[in-house]
């Protein structure tokens, strides 16, 4: 499995956790993700975009990255221009960081949607930004390794067809979920949290770390 992080320009609270889901990964930002590059102690092996967004407290160290640069006229996002890099050398395994947040809920939007369809490929792919982090759901069953406590959601991208969870104070057991419910907002974990689906598209999404009065 070549596993790879993908640096992108949304919010990152640096934690244990996603230092620990980076660490021996090969590294791409794109575009003013670059900045995270330092709050985690990483030198990417690539730097992609139109680099229309202008950087503050970067050292000059990102001089020496490699650049692969691309109109601001185009038709994909500089974070799908990254994903696909790391595809292009053998990704089979993606973490997102900088995949929430920011000003663009578009973006924010994007990362969800791309993450869905990767995880319809067979690539594995986690989107962090460290206080949430999301799971593209399968038609498997999948395991989760969160804390009893830890608040999560399924946000239904489709409808969704038997739809199992375990391991959670509020357990469903092969249910109908159509799109544009609440019924998996807001869940909290119990045991073990095991999650699997039989038809539609989903994504899992905790706060492993929840803010303060959250």
């Amino acid at each position: 499995m070549s596993r790879f992080t993908v640096l992108l320009g949304g919010e990152l609270t640096v934690t244990p956790r996603v230092l620990s889901q980076v660490t021996g990964t090969r590294l791409i930002a794109a575009d003013a993700g670059i900045r995270h590059a330092a709050a985690l102690g990483v030198v990417p092996e690539l730097w992609v975009g139109d680099f229309d967004t202008p950087l503050t407290g970067v050292d000059g160290w990102v001089a020496d990255v490699e650049r692969r640069t691309f109109p601001k006229a185009k038709d994909q996002t500089d974070g799908e221009l990254a994903v696909a890099e790391a595809l292009s050398r053998g990704a089979s395994s993606i973490v997102m960081v900088g995949a929430f947040g920011g000003p663009r809920f578009d973006h924010s939007f994007f990362h969800v949607a791309l993450a869905a369809r990767l995880a319809g490929q067979g690539v594995e792919v986690l989107l962090t930004s460290g206080a949430q982090e999301g799971v593209a759901l399968k038609q498997d069953l999948q395991t989760f390794d969160y804390a009893d406590g830890t608040v999560f959601s399924v946000l239904g991208l489709t409808d969704l067809e038997d739809l199992t969870v375990e391991g959670a104070r509020w357990p469903l057991n092969s249910v109908h979920v159509p799109l544009g419910s609440s019924w998996t907002i807001s869940n909290e974990v119990s045991g073990t949290l095991r999650v699997s689906l039989k038809s539609g598209r989903a994504m899992l999404l905790a706060h492993p770390y929840p803010a303060e009065g959250f």
